[in-house]
């Protein structure tokens, strides 16, 4: 089955710091659907921190072109993260030093919250920012469709109390 997609926009920031360790901080600011017309301009084969990014102002950029792909597999990740108090869309940024603007670049941009955490347990820089309602919208009818929860098994409880019972009960018979 195909993938379900979405192109979005992420808003990413830098931060001046007053330390003597680090001059800024970078983040992702905010993550907006594109304009329709969106994924025929941008290139779905574009090189990891290479899409187009435009500067709206001293501190932000707008990369464009990042596609979020539901697959059925991930439809659990999606789950939990619509029904958590505070939905998130995660971005995967790295560092370029490439001398080109912005420093971080987004990479990846994902709504599942094990993807998320699989990306972190690797080592990558992934932060999380709230989700637009547009994109909640959207996410529902592929989650109500291709999310079954697994079905709860019987726990067999380890009662040494009744462990004995049972052990003195077999050795009292004849």
């Amino acid at each position: 089955m195909q993938p379900l997609i979405q192109t979005v926009d992420v808003i990413m920031e830098r931060i001046p710091l007053q330390s003597r360790w680090a001059s800024e901080r970078w983040q992702p600011r905010a993550v907006e659907v594109a304009a329709p017309d969106a994924r025929l301009v941008c290139h779905a084969n574009t090189i990891p921190g290479q899409n187009v990014c435009v500067g709206d102002g001293e501190n932000r950029w707008r990369c464009r072109g990042f596609d979020i792909e539901l697959h059925p597999t991930e439809a659990e990740g999606y789950f939990l993260n619509i029904t958590a108090p505070d939905p998130r869309i995660f971005v995967m940024y790295r560092m370029f030093d490439d001398g080109a603007m912005p420093v971080a670049r987004p990479v990846i941009v994902t709504v599942s919250y094990n993807q998320a955490g699989r990306y972190m347990d690797g080592g990558e820089q992934v932060d999380g920012v709230p989700m637009v309602p547009a994109i909640a919208d959207w996410m529902r009818p592929f989650i109500a469709l291709h999310y079954k929860p697994e079905p709860r098994r019987k726990v067999k409880r380890n009662d040494p109390v009744a462990d004995e019972v049972a052990a003195r009960e077999r050795d009292r018979r004849p």
